[in-house]
C-alpha cells in the first residue's frame, strides 16, 4: 500500500459563485484533491472597486469565477482581474464543458477552466499548471519593518495628532528608525503642525515610486525630531493613487525603516481601505460625541465585512472626559469591540505643543496616553513577529450573502 504525502503547499483562493449549487459542486470536490484553500466565498459577483479591496487584503492565488450564471459580467472581472498587482490568476467554473464559453473566458484572460461534475484527474492537472504558474520567485530574506494605519469615521476626531505623536513616542522607546507619512492628499496637516519645510511630498513618492532608491528617498523625506516625515502635499491632490505604486512605496518602505505610521483619511476613503490592506495593525480613532461613535459603528461594521480581523483594527477613543455621559462599556457594547485605549481631553498641552510646532512628550497626561499605545504597540508587534503578518497576507475565512 502506497501512501501519498501531502507537501505542497494549497492554492489560496477566492470564490465567485451566484450560482450556488456550482459552487457547491465544485467544494464538494475539496476534501479529494486538497489543494484550494478558500479564503472567502462571494455569493455575487462584486463591484471592481470590491474586489480590488478583498484582493488587496487577501491576496489569493487563483479567483475561481462563476461563468454560467452571466458570462459577460464574468469575463469583464477577468479582464479586471488581469490588471492587478501583484498577478492573481482566474480559473473559469462552468456547469459544462461549453467550448464557446472556454474560448471567451481564455481570451478575457482566464489561465484555467474546470466544468462539473469537476472530474478529478481533469482538476489534477490544472492544478499541477496552477502551481507553476504561481511558484513565488527565490528572495533573500529580510527583516521587514512594521506598518501602522491611523485613520478615523468622522474628520476631526484627532487621528492625525495621535498619528504623529506615536510616530515620535515609538523613537523615543525605541530608538529605532521611523516613518510619518501624511496620507491625507487633500487636507493633510502634519506639515503644517510641525512647522515642516519641504519641497517633495508623498505624491511625489508615489509618482516615482518604481525609480526609488535609498538615495533618492533622503531627498524627499524631512527628518524631525529623530523622525522621518513624508508630508502631504502644499496643494490639494484630488487624483486616484494607483494601487501598484501604492504597494510599491509600502514595500521600500518596510526595507527602509523599523516602524511605518500612516496618517489616513476617514476610513471610507478607498485609499485608506487600500493602505489599510498594507498593515499589520490599524487604529480608529472616535470621540464621545454622538456623530462620532454613530460613524465608528458604521466603520466597524465595514472593515468586518472586508475580512479585517478584529485584533488587527482597534479603536481609540480620543478627548474622553473623565465624567462622560458615555463610557467605556457602553461604546464596547456599541462597535460590539473592546476599547484598545482611550486619550483625555488636554487642550491646553496640545495647543502648546501645536504652537511650538514640536513632539509632545510625556509630562502631561495626554503626552502619556499616547506613550502608553506606543508602548503596547511595540509589544504586540513585537511578540507577534513571525506570527502577525500584515492584512495583505492574513487569510481568514468569511462568506458574503
Amino acid at each position: 500500500m502506497s501512501v501519498r504525502v501531502q507537501n505542497e503547499a494549497e492554492i489560496t483562493a477566492l470564490l465567485i459563485a451566484p450560482d450556488r449549487n456550482l459552487a457547491q459542486s465544485f467544494l464538494a470536490t475539496l476534501p479529494q484533491t486538497r489543494a484550494f484553500q478558500i479564503l472567502a466565498d462571494l455569493k455575487s459577483y462584486p463591484p471592481q472597486q470590491t474586489l480590488e479591496i478583498r484582493a488587496r487584503q487577501l491576496r489569493p492565488h487563483v479567483v475561481l469565477l462563476d461563468l454560467a450564471t452571466d458570462l459577460e459580467a464574468a469575463s469583464e472581472l477577468i479582464r479586471f482581474i488581469a490588471t492587478l498587482t501583484p498577478p492573481v490568476h482566474v480559473v473559469g467554473l462552468h456547469s459544462s464543458n461549453d467550448s464557446q464559453t472556454i474560448l471567451k473566458s481564455l481570451r478575457a484572460g482566464a489561465s484555467e477552466f474546470l466544468y462539473a461534475p469537476f472530474d478529478l484527474a481533469n482538476q489534477r492537472e490544472a492544478i499541477a499548471r496552477l502551481r507553476r504558474l504561481c511558484a513565488p520567485e527565490p528572495q533573500a530574506a529580510s527583516e521587514a519593518g512594521h506598518i501602522v494605519a491611523f485613520t478615523s469615521a468622522k474628520p476631526g476626531s484627532g487621528a492625525s495628532t495621535i498619528a504623529t505623536q506615536s510616530a515620535f513616542s515609538l523613537q523615543r522607546l525605541s530608538g529605532k528608525r521611523i516613518l510619518l507619512a501624511d496620507f491625507d492628499l487633500t487636507g493633510g496637516t502634519i506639515g503644517f503642525y510641525l512647522k515642516l519645510s519641504h519641497n517633495y511630498s508623498l505624491v511625489d513618492a508615489l509618482q516615482h515610486a518604481e525609480h526609488l532608491d535609498p538615495a533618492l528617498w533622503n531627498s524627499l523625506t524631512v527628518n524631525y525630531g529623530g523622525v522621518d516625515i513624508l508630508p502631504s502635499p502644499a496643494a490639494p491632490y484630488a487624483e486616484a493613487i494607483d494601487p501598484s505604486r501604492l504597494r510599491v512605496l509600502m514595500d521600500l518602505a518596510r526595507r527602509l525603516y523599523d516602524f511605518v505610521i500612516l496618517d489616513l483619511p476617514t476610513v471610507f476613503n478607498r485609499t485608506s481601505l487600500m493602505a489599510i490592506s498594507e498593515c499589520e495593525r490599524a487604529f480608529l480613532v472616535s470621540t464621545a460625541e454622538l456623530p462620532s461613535l454613530h460613524l465608528t459603528r458604521k466603520a466597524m461594521t465595514l472593515v468586518e465585512q472586508l475580512g479585517f480581523p478584529k485584533e488587527r483594527f482597534q479603536v481609540l477613543v480620543n478627548r474622553m472626559e473623565k465624567r462622560a455621559d458615555i463610557g467605556i462599556a457602553d461604546m464596547e457594547r456599541l462597535f460590539n469591540c473592546p476599547v484598545h485605549a482611550s486619550l483625555p481631553n488636554d487642550y491646553f498641552s496640545l495647543h502648546r505643543v501645536v504652537t511650538l510646532g514640536q513632539p509632545l512628550g510625556n509630562e502631561n497626561d495626554l503626552g502619556k496616553a499616547i506613550e502608553n499605545v506606543a508602548t503596547r504597540l511595540c509589544g504586540a508587534l513585537a511578540n507577534g513577529k513571525k506570527s502577525a503578518p500584515p492584512a495583505r497576507e492574513m487569510r481568514p475565512v468569511f462568506s458574503q450573502a
